[in-house]
């Protein structure tokens, strides 16, 4: 059920981004369709490598910045290029790079927030944004003890088994929610453009 659900994802993400694509040769200038294809491009991330998903977020970075561009008060693309650079510090293991990620999401969000004060997911993922470097420095540290311990003795493996499972299950709750508001952005954009045309009255 849920590799299908993730093989479900991955096409309606795959036919968005061709479909941003197709509609940024015909009008380079809309924002919206940048927005969509950055988030598109950052959903899709997610079925990658490491080294692969890092290239593809910065791709979605840069097409959430040309939206910027287009728009600078594009609350959406700001929240999106938060959510990018997010990702892009999680994949990050020097914990002063990934700092610097977490920074300009953080002042992403601040302005995605500043933009639309109302939004709830806005002013959440700013405050987990505060959270995020420590979260970040637990999850790599708990990995590189584990690497590190692998060949050593297995006195206490259930205690260790049982930290990394809770630091995983945590990492995924917050990937999860991550992904889960990208791909609503990017599922409501779509579906505005492909809205049928009013009745006539």
């Amino acid at each position: 059920m849920d590799m299908q659900n993730d093989f479900d994802r991955l096409l309606f993400f795959e036919h968005a981004r061709k479909t941003a694509e197709g509609n940024y040769a015909k009008d380079p200038l809309d924002a919206d369709n940048l927005t969509r294809w950055g988030g598109a491009l950052l959903e899709l991330s997610q079925f990658q490598s490491v080294p692969d998903s890092k290239k593809m977020i910065q791709d979605a970075i840069s097409k959430l910045e040309e939206a910027l561009m287009l728009n600078s008060n594009k609350h959406d693309t700001l929240w999106c290029l938060g959510n990018a650079h997010t990702s892009h510090a999680f994949l990050t293991p020097d914990q002063e790079e990934a700092k610097e990620y977490f920074d300009k999401a953080t002042l992403y969000f601040q302005q995605a927030v500043d933009e639309d004060p109302g939004n709830d997911l806005y002013r959440k993922s700013l405050e987990v944004a505060a959270k995020a470097p420590e979260l970040h420095m637990e999850i790599h540290k708990q990995g590189f003890s584990q690497q590190g311990m692998g060949a050593g003795s297995s006195t206490s493996t259930g205690t260790k088994t049982s930290k990394k499972k809770k630091s995983s299950d945590l990492k995924y709750d917050i990937f999860g929610w991550i992904i889960l508001a990208v791909g609503v952005v990017a599922w409501i954009g779509f579906a505005k453009t492909h809205m049928p045309p009013p009745p006539p009255r």
